[in-house]
């Protein structure tokens, strides 16, 4: 079981910035793949980015492709989500995971979840 826990969320206007951090409870954190999720009322969850276990590779989402950057501080059991340029769609729950693979990340298949924190953009 891995319990995750974020923060940082909140409210910015249109072309501002938000770090995202997700703290995880397991001692084994830098085992797991990590990734990062929103979901905007009436709107389906949606993928951002992913990172491996070694942070070596990411993976993101044309959508915050530039704009979004996805870390990891495996010493901290934490990863982060730098989120620049931000626009009034960005407006959403965010949510952090972690699944064994990139893959399960993606699909969503077996993964950990946090309670999400609420990001909101004004114009």
């Amino acid at each position: 079981q891995v319990q995750l826990v974020e923060s940082g969320g909140g409210s910015v206007q249109a072309g501002g910035s938000l770090r995202l951090s997700c703290a995880a409870s397991r001692r084994t954190f830098n085992t797991y793949a990590m990734g990062w999720f929103r979901q905007a009322p009436g709107k389906e969850r949606e993928f951002l980015a992913a990172i491996r276990w070694s942070g070596g590779s990411t993976y993101y989402a044309d959508s915050v492709k530039g704009r979004f950057t996805i870390s990891r501080d495996n010493a901290k059991n934490t990863v982060y989500l730098q989120m620049n340029s931000l626009k009034p769609e960005d407006t959403a729950v965010y949510y952090c995971t972690a699944s064994s693979t990139i893959t399960t990340i993606k699909s969503m298949e077996g993964n950990y979840w946090g309670q999400g924190t609420q990001v909101t953009v004004s114009s």
